[in-house]
């Protein structure tokens, strides 16, 4: 099974967090659906340099890395997919979608209201754990 490593930026401002929904895809099970931006990493990147780049180049967004949230891996039908997750801050709210239909910003008890990716959901469940509230308050 082909393997893919990647990292998702969950960028909070004012409270919310920046949920982002994908553009329509060959893969059923991810297409529409909703995200934490990110994308792959490139050969002699570290992850945080990725995270930062993605951020740029999808949403046009300067974003901040202030720590690891969680790695996530999930087994889709077609690939496996390794996703680091980082929390990340950014000054404003102006960006330029230019690889997504949407992008909405939710307050934690909201996340569940979307139509996650299946491998966005353990980050979900973990930002409206009191174990998010624990790891907010420390970094």
């Amino acid at each position: 099974m082909k393997s893919i490593e990647v990292v998702a930026a969950i960028i909070e401002n004012e409270n919310q967090f920046l949920c982002v929904k994908r553009a329509k895809s060959k893969y059923p099970y991810i297409s529409m659906k909703f995200e934490f931006p990110g994308g792959k990493v490139e050969v002699g990147e570290s992850l945080e340099q990725a995270i930062i780049r993605e951020i740029s180049e999808e949403l046009n967004l300067s974003i901040s890395v202030k720590s690891h949230l969680s790695t996530v891996t999930h087994d889709y039908p077609d690939f496996r997919i390794k996703m680091h997750g980082y929390l990340c801050t950014c000054e404003n709210r102006v960006l330029v979608l230019r690889e997504h239909l949407d992008a909405v910003w939710a307050n934690r008890d909201a996340l569940s209201v979307f139509d996650w990716a299946a491998a966005d959901i353990p980050f979900v469940d973990l930002l409206q754990s009191n174990e998010y509230e624990h790891i907010s308050s420390v970094t």
